[in-house]
């Protein structure tokens, strides 16, 4: 069961982790100020296993690793959003933060309590006694994400 906490369309890298901070790719630095120019206490909020829940283009901005980075780091087990800018879609993969695309994310409000059946591609809303359906990821960006990203991922194949 994940938390949601809520954010709206085309949040950008530089309000995920902004630039100030990207002096260090330790993820527990950048964890502690992920999200902090949309919401100040965010990380001191935000708890082991809650989730994310956003518009259209989450992601938009820069190429840089660190955002998806800071997310995981800060505990966020998954982020949910109708889409995702495509260089952000691969960082997060590549370093084993999971993210779903999900078109009703605007029915899904912050403070809810989902569940997600990975497998089923069905996210549950208990909040709402509701269901939304997410695009099913495709089983080798799973083994990404299992592995902790790339990297181990490929260590673990050799």
């Amino acid at each position: 069961m994940s938390k949601v906490w809520k954010f709206g369309d085309n949040i950008d890298t530089d309000v995920i982790i902004a630039a100030r901070y990207l002096n260090t790719s330790d993820p527990e630095i950048l964890a502690k100020y992920v999200m902090e120019d949309a919401d100040k206490d965010f990380s001191s909020k935000v708890k082991a296993g809650d989730c994310i829940v956003a518009g259209e283009n989450f992601g938009c901005g820069s190429s840089r690793e660190h955002a998806p980075i800071a997310i995981k780091a800060a505990g966020i087990s998954v982020v949910i959003a109708k889409s995702f800018a495509r260089i952000f879609y691969r960082n997060s993969f590549n370093t084993g933060l999971l993210i779903l695309e999900c078109a009703q994310t605007d029915s899904i409000n912050e403070g809810d309590e989902l569940e997600i059946d990975y497998s089923g591609g069905i996210i549950k809303n208990l909040s709402q006694n509701c269901e939304y359906k997410f695009e099913p990821i495709p089983e080798f960006m799973q083994e990404l994400v299992k592995s902790g990203g790339l990297i181990n991922y490929a260590k673990s194949t050799l």
